[in-house]
């Protein structure tokens, strides 16, 4: 599966086995059961625990019993259970960025959970999943805006203005101009399907596209 910002996935990953090493305030302290130390890694050591916040509703691991319920030194499991999120950013690497653990991953997710609104005044906001990078998630694609399109592409709109695609929320205009293309749409130059862009942008609009995407990612209408 390829992906990009705007995605709605559905992800799970099956329960582990594995302990606690302490508790904090904020926090509680597991040994994580995917991933192994790098022994390669000559600036980042890392010491074979993760932290999962005792606070944060963005948490997309639990554990059983709950993480409120743990103590030091007491077996658990972790795991994720089926929940929706949303692509903020896609990230790439080659090679593939030294973390201090193995596998090492070439390919990172910036997700938010279903409900939470991306926020442009955040310095950070999001969590950061490694799609390659070990830990046996399951990912399901619900929803992707413009599916019709790939990025690149570059369309022509009733108003006769021309766009590049860089995504449901990175729309370019040719004309150095603000907003997004009014439907329908007609393909210029791209990979895309010319016959499915016209037919599938012959009726609705641009805001139909964006809210079907904020009932699919939780965020209402």
């Amino acid at each position: 599966m390829t992906y990009r910002a705007g995605d709605v996935l559905r992800i799970s990953c099956p329960f582990a086995t594995t302990f606690v090493s302490r508790v904090g305030e904020y926090d509680v302290i597991i040994r994580w059961p995917w991933w192994e130390i790098d022994p390669d890694s000559d600036f980042i050591r890392w010491n074979g625990e993760v932290a999962l916040s005792l606070r944060d509703p963005g948490e997309l691991y639990t554990t059983e019993p709950p993480v409120g319920n743990l103590v030091s030194g007491q077996i658990c499991r972790v795991g994720l259970p089926p929940r929706i999120v949303h692509v903020l950013e896609v990230q790439e690497y080659d090679p593939p960025q030294v973390s201090g653990w193995l596998p090492r991953s070439s390919l990172e997710l910036l997700v938010l959970t279903a409900g939470e609104a991306p926020d442009p005044r955040a310095e950070f906001q999001g969590t950061a999943i490694e799609v390659d990078g070990g830990v046996p998630i399951t990912y399901e694609m619900v929803f992707r805006p413009y599916a019709f399109l790939e990025l690149g592409d570059d369309v022509a709109d009733s108003d006769q203005r021309a766009w590049r695609f860089g995504g449901p929320f990175a729309w370019t205009a040719f004309d150095g101009g603000s907003g997004a293309p009014a439907w329908p749409l007609t393909l210029l130059d791209g990979d895309a399907d010319a016959d499915v862009v016209a037919s599938v942008t012959a009726a609705g609009e641009h805001a139909d596209e964006i809210a079907r995407w904020r009932r699919e990612a939780g965020l209402g209408n």
